[in-house]
């Protein structure tokens, strides 16, 4: 019996499996629902730089949820996103476990990658429709005062200054590598590119470049408050990510770049839908 020709028989129906058209679709659907939160971010953000205060909601993803629950059918799409959200995380686990898309799918940081993003989508779907229950926790309002809850905590503890510093400094260097690829186009080997048309392209590039900038400054921006958090031993100086996006109306530039930053969140929520469409999974 050929052991390694069986290795690769079970290797090939684990991949097959992992690539199954259920996964496919809840890979899909989980970053259209993406989409719809940060496109929501975006506009609440938006409002916040021209004076509104985003409606009374804060710009991160308990103010799209709120968002969401008011308008008609709000508590059914509350539903529907967080099912989506649930299919991306499994989609990112069967990467995991069999394998991502590509000829490097395989390897052990890729898969590693893999893992991590299925954890994160997994609370954050739970996040969701825990919020679609009416467990308003993860509402609006609630971000920045458990942001800042969790740092007192952390802070609290032996070494806590350090955890939190290093925290803030992976969350920061995080950003900076999202921003990064985004700026080298690194997302064109994930997409079917050669299935767009020429206006296509360029609608995905500049969703993608401009968006995942964006995405990745606020990310950076985020982490750096957590290191001074860090260095000055206070928890008030760690922000969620509506005190983050507010931070940039302090600038030079004041609500401009707040403004840049929030269409640039938009761009990134269209650039999920495309994903939603080329994506190879």
């Amino acid at each position: 019996m050929n052991i390694s020709a069986t290795a690769r028989r079970s290797h090939g129906k684990a991949r097959q499996a992992g690539n199954s058209s259920a996964v496919e679709a809840g890979g899909r659907a989980g970053f259209v629902a993406r989409g719809v939160i940060y496109v929501l971010v975006g506009v609440l953000a938006l409002r916040i730089a021209f004076g509104d205060s985003g409606g009374g909601k804060q710009a991160d993803r308990g103010g799209a949820l709120a968002e969401i629950a008011q308008k008609p059918f709000g508590h059914v799409l509350l539903w529907v996103i967080g099912v989506a959200l649930v299919g991306m995380a499994l989609w990112r686990l069967s990467e995991a476990a069999f394998g991502a898309a590509g000829p490097d799918g395989d390897k052990a940081t890729k898969r590693l990658a893999s893992a991590g993003r299925a954890v994160f989508y997994g609370f954050v779907s739970y996040s969701v429709l825990m919020f679609a229950a009416g467990d308003r926790g993860s509402g609006s309002g609630s971000g920045d005062a458990r942001s800042q809850d969790v740092t007192a905590r952390v802070l609290d503890m032996t070494g806590g200054r350090w955890i939190v510093g290093a925290a803030g400094a992976v969350i920061a260097g995080a950003g900076l590598w999202i921003a990064g690829r985004a700026a080298l186009r690194k997302f064109h080997k994930h997409l079917r590119m050669g299935e767009m048309s020429p206006a296509q392209r360029r609608g995905v590039d500049i969703t993608g470049v401009f968006g995942g900038v964006s995405r990745g400054l606020v990310f950076a921006v985020a982490g750096g408050f957590a290191v001074s958090a860090a260095v000055k031993a206070r928890s008030g100086e760690a922000k969620g990510m509506d005190d983050t996006l507010r931070s940039f109306s302090a600038t030079p530039a004041g609500p401009w770049l707040l403004a840049l930053i929030a269409v640039g969140l938009m761009a990134f929520g269209v650039f999920s839908w495309a994903n939603a469409r080329w994506r190879k999974i």
